[in-house]
């Protein structure tokens, strides 16, 4: 009797995985409109989840449970919650809460740092030491779903009991009320070394920032030193790229459309000093035109700034064209080191194809 193939990638050791493919929410519109149907067609044609995300607007975790009320098995993912807006016993309850109306073994949790002019500027919290928080954070949420004492813990940048000024010092340690689900997956939303360090040594996943085929060998020492601090292997991280999908005759309309969106995060969204954005763009080779960019769009020449964004780096995160053009391109992704994709597209049809493309099996969640 034969077996059912499983749908297969190159994974980041070498090894052949099952590749999982998960759909976007498109978070950065001026009203909120969660496309459900498109979700839907989503699970039912095999994807294993569904990412949301956050920046100073709608919020990543409010639409995850508004799709947990319209979906049965898809995995509801944070692609990231910003650690900032909430402290992180908040940011365990919500997810618990979450994860039990969904059912239980659906949610996500993925958390990013986001940045120091968000971080200051929309949240009124200290950019401090990012790389502490993140580790501080994780481990006050898992102490919160696994509920083996009350939650207690003295790090370097968050300690509970509150004792720093103002405070009166009656805080308490306290367990949570509802029994939380324990295993609920971390994955961290990161770039820079440090923090990919910390994300393979800490996290269940990872959503890497800028990352396209052929970017596996810059991340794989930051990679291997985090895991080897706490004793695990490559292979026991799922990575979750992300591709911007466009299906259609015109690639020269397609790329020129997505660069605005380039041209406003390597050039506006951080400060002339500080953005991560910018620096993503330069390690994946374009350090020149990451600059002029920048340049440009604090210069407030916008239109230039747009002209700046070069094809080749639009191309290396995107499948654009026809059915064909897509295809080709695509086995790239399949070898990237990616276990999983997270796909950006507004088109049912891209959804299809892409789904075609990984194999993936209709009406199931891909293997976990």
């Amino acid at each position: 009797m034969l077996r059912p193939r499983v749908p297969r990638c190159r994974g980041p050791a070498g090894r052949e995985v099952p590749l999982k493919l998960a759909v976007f929410v498109d978070y950065a519109s001026a009203r909120l409109r969660i496309p459900v149907e498109r979700v839907r067609l989503a699970e039912d044609l095999g994807y294993d989840a569904v990412f949301t995300a956050e920046a100073y607007g709608s919020d990543a975790i409010t639409p995850l449970a508004f799709l947990a009320a319209h979906t049965r098995r898809i995995r509801l993912g944070t692609g990231v919650c910003q650690v900032a807006g909430r402290p992180p016993a908040m940011a365990a309850m919500q997810l618990a809460t979450l994860d039990a109306l969904a059912g239980g073994g659906r949610v996500i949790a993925g958390f990013g740092l986001s940045g120091p002019q968000i971080v200051e500027g929309w949240y009124g919290q200290p950019w401090g030491r990012p790389n502490a928080r993140l580790r501080d954070y994780v481990e006050i949420v898992r102490k919160v779903w696994r509920r083996e004492a009350p939650v207690a813990h003295d790090g370097r940048e968050i300690q509970l009991p509150y004792r720093g000024p103002g405070s009166v010092g009656l805080g308490k340690p306290l367990r949570s009320i509802l029994h939380m689900n324990p295993d609920i997956p971390i994955w961290l939303g990161t770039g820079g070394p440090a923090n990919v360090r910390l994300t393979a040594e800490i996290a269940d996943g990872w959503l890497p920032m800028g990352f396209v085929p052929g970017m596996m060998e810059v991340y794989r020492p930051w990679l291997e030193e985090g895991l080897r601090r706490s004793g695990r292997r490559l292979e026991d991280l799922e990575i979750q790229a992300q591709v911007q999908v466009i299906l259609g005759d015109d690639v020269r309309g397609a790329i020129d459309s997505l660069k605005p969106m380039v041209a406003l995060y390597v050039g506006g969204m951080g400060h002339r000093d500080v953005n991560f954005h910018r620096d993503q763009m330069a390690r994946r080779g374009f350090a020149e035109a990451a600059s002029r960019i920048q340049e440009l769009f604090l210069a407030g020449r916008r239109e230039e700034a747009v002209r700046a964004v070069p094809d080749e780096y639009i191309e290396q995160g995107a499948l654009i064209g026809p059915p064909a053009r897509i295809r080709e391109r695509f086995a790239a992704w399949r070898d990237s080191g990616a276990t999983g994709l997270i796909v950006h597209t507004g088109q049912d049809e891209a959804l299809r194809l892409l789904a075609e493309l990984a194999e993936l099996r209709p009406g199931t969640s891909a293997a976990r």
